[in-house]
């Protein structure tokens, strides 16, 4: 029997654009109709059916809840506030506490409004400025209901899928814009951390809890040569590591949020940059299960990337792992296995005070559209009808009793 602590945050995680539905003031939105491709729509409905979907996610004794707030409806036009948007997320966030759930707060989830991307998004040398506008104004408008802050969410993946491999908007291919997002992204987090710290002390409330949700992947060599364990090496330090050490030189953080899905099986056809930095194992050597988008499962890889930030020496939450698949007891199987590989690290001493599943329900996958299935419940896109899946049921007695038998 593995018994976890008592007030360990057991929860699930969603993004605003993904859930929402109806965010036509985004970039994405724009970018998908510009190239054709599935549009996000009315995604979950979230935006008018989260006291019926936060129901559930207390039905299903989750303590804890990751959701976002979209930028683009709180400032649609720049410099334009509606009220009304503002008090729309003040309404989420209380509908959470009075089920007695904790609001985990992201201000950016990948989107931006359209008008700061057609400026040059994070490239553009007022993107800080532009964000930091906006922190204020949410952050002051639902500090008193909120202890945990997530300002950016996996900034390496945004920079990787945005300005280096281009799949997503705006499909820039970039070493320099991609190492301008990045510094952008560091700034804009470390002053980020410092407004909210400043506006909590201001209004006289208990000091916050600030971080990022870092996307972090196991790098195993595929076989043992020296090009394979430097390539591992060099993708690890950079990519799981890079901007958690920026940060924490200003000591910018109050623990550590990660993101945690799969390992990379790493095998660079030569000495090149880009080989080494991105080139895969194609043979399919080391199988392993896989989720429907052919991602590896590996959930002993997150137990070594929870050792390896003991050295932060901050408390950690899991702030998203998770499934795609339509086999629900391989769902089980992947949140079992990844709950005792993270009950194994704490008993090596990695301070983790939490797990937020991805996702609470099925939602839109950005690039991949609607088919990917990461949700505890089941969307009816035609429906939009939630059923609860039976990995739902048996993660909702771990989140009652804190064992997982």
């Amino acid at each position: 029997m593995i018994k976890f602590p008592q007030g360990f945050l057991w929860g699930a995680a969603a993004s605003a654009y993904q859930v929402e539905g109806g965010n036509s003031n985004s970039d994405w939105w724009e970018w998908e109709k510009k190239t054709g491709r599935q549009n996000s729509g009315q995604a979950c409905r979230h935006y008018e059916l989260y006291e019926q979907d936060f129901d559930l996610a207390k039905n299903l004794n989750q303590n804890a809840h990751r959701l976002s707030v979209e930028w683009s409806r709180i400032e649609p036009q720049e410099g334009k506030f509606p009220e009304s948007e503002l008090k729309h997320y003040l309404d989420v966030i209380l509908a959470l506490r009075r089920r007695n759930i904790e609001p985990v707060v992201t201000l950016h989830h990948f989107t931006n409004p359209a008008w700061f991307g057609n400026a040059g998004g994070w490239t553009n040398r007022r993107a800080v400025r532009d964000f930091l506008r906006y922190c204020d104004l949410v952050v002051r408008c639902l500090a008193k209901y909120v202890r945990y802050w997530i300002t950016i969410n996996e900034p390496n993946v945004y920079l990787t899928h945005s300005y280096i491999m281009g799949v997503w908007p705006p499909q820039a291919r970039s070493y320099l814009k991609a190492k301008i997002v990045e510094d952008n992204f560091a700034g804009a987090h470390i002053k980020a951390y410092r407004l909210i710290r400043k506006i909590y002390k201001e209004l006289n409330l208990p000091r916050p809890y600030v971080s990022i949700a870092q996307n972090m992947q196991a790098f195993v060599p595929c076989a043992p040569s020296l090009k394979n364990r430097f390539a591992a090496y060099i993708r690890d330090k950079w990519y799981n590591f890079g901007f958690l050490d920026a940060i924490m030189r200003h000591k910018a953080m109050d623990f550590i949020g990660v993101n945690y899905y799969s390992r990379q099986l790493v095998e660079p056809r030569n000495w090149g940059f880009a080989s080494l930095a991105m080139d895969v194992c194609s043979q399919d050597h080391h199988p392993v299960k896989k989720n429907s988008l052919g991602w590896d499962i590996y959930p002993e890889g997150l137990y070594e990337l929870l050792l390896k930030l003991k050295k932060y020496g901050l408390p950690i939450i899991i702030t998203e792992n998770g499934i795609c698949t339509r086999d629900d007891n391989l769902r089980w199987e992947y949140i079992y296995a990844h709950l005792k590989n993270i009950h194994l690290a704490m008993g090596k001493g990695a301070k983790v005070e939490g797990y937020l599943y991805w996702s609470l329900m099925d939602n839109f996958e950005w690039d991949k559209g609607f088919n990917p299935r990461f949700g505890l419940i089941d969307v009816d896109y035609n429906t939009y009808k939630r059923t609860v899946r039976e990995s739902a049921v048996r993660f909702a007695q771990v989140s009652k009793t804190g064992v997982l038998e």
